[in-house]
């Protein structure tokens, strides 16, 4: 099995795809060391640029009580005051955990899309004729032939995501002071929703042995799961379909909600409201597994 995961890890890196994976993520933390400048005076922010703009506290408009804008007798206009930091604490914290939440989205959102583009061709290509022939002759399990594939994507997206957030907290946390180690746990989250989906790639690759057809069923789930996530769905649909929409939703992968709340919630500390969408998920992509090893032992090659 480790012999395969080394042969995967070959594969990988003769295709570029380590490789392109690796440099993406080194200039996402690197343009982002760049492009953020801070002025830290005494543990304060005394001045802040995001790519060349001035990045300080924004300002909001001063309401009366009936919610109306005060207006300034000497200027005659409507009278602003600093905004509260949008992360709660000093404004260095929010633009610190500002900028992580926004890393990690771009992870989990484009990240792992990319990264199933990259790899989502090597389970059907283990069953490829010819292929899967050589493989199925040495003295291994069909279980352990998928699993020594599996393994090999699943530590080179893992190491992805490790380096990626890695540099990218140790980067912020140098240059602000500000050390908020709660950042790692959405690696978790990203790395656990990779996982998830990649078990439909590897349900569909092995059914049907089409790489192209693993990705577009792939996607199709993305897509519907984000259909599901739109809040108040079940009551905009005929009832006829109330209890299709509650089923489905409950089944399915839950890849908004844990991209829009969990994964924020983890990257800026915030507490965690619930992790039964990620469990959920993480259920779905294990019976996904199952089908696929099953499917694998069985099918006649």
């Amino acid at each position: 099995m480790v012999g395969l995961l080394l042969l995967t890890l070959r594969e990988l890196r003769a295709r570029k795809v380590v490789v392109g994976l690796f440099v993406v993520a080194t200039l996402v933390w690197v343009v982002l060391a760049f492009a953020l400048q801070l002025d830290v005076v005494d543990g304060s922010l005394a001045g802040a640029r995001l790519f060349g703009q001035d990045a300080g506290a924004s300002e909001t408009l001063v309401l009366d009580g009936d919610g109306r804008p005060v207006i300034d007798p000497v200027t005659g206009e409507p009278m602003t005051e600093a905004a509260p930091p949008a992360f709660g604490g000093s404004l260095l914290e929010s633009l610190v955990f500002g900028a992580q939440t926004f890393v990690a989205g771009a992870a989990y959102w484009i990240g792992i899309l990319l990264a199933l583009f990259a790899t989502g061709g090597l389970v059907a290509s283990l069953v490829e004729r010819g292929g899967v022939d050589v493989l199925l002759t040495k003295p291994l399990s069909r279980s352990k032939v998928l699993a020594g594939r599996l393994a090999g994507v699943w530590v080179v997206m893992l190491a992805l995501t490790v380096y990626l957030f890695g540099a990218v907290w140790l980067v912020m946390s140098i240059k602000s002071g500000i050390w908020n180690p709660r950042f790692l746990l959405a690696i978790g989250a990203v790395f656990g929703m990779f996982a998830v989906l990649y078990g439909v790639v590897a349900l569909v690759g092995v059914w049907s042995g089409s790489a192209p057809l693993s990705l577009i069923a792939t996607l199709a789930l993305l897509f519907v799961t984000l259909v599901l996530a739109i809040p108040n769905l079940a009551d905009q649909v005929s009832r006829v379909w109330r209890p299709l929409v509650v089923g489905l939703y409950a089944v399915l992968p839950k890849f908004g909600s844990v991209g829009t709340s969990l994964v924020p919630q983890l990257a800026t500390g915030q507490p965690v409201a619930s992790l039964t969408p990620l469990l959920s998920s993480l259920a779905f992509g294990a019976v996904c597994y199952a089908g696929a090893f099953a499917l694998f032992s069985r099918k006649d090659y």
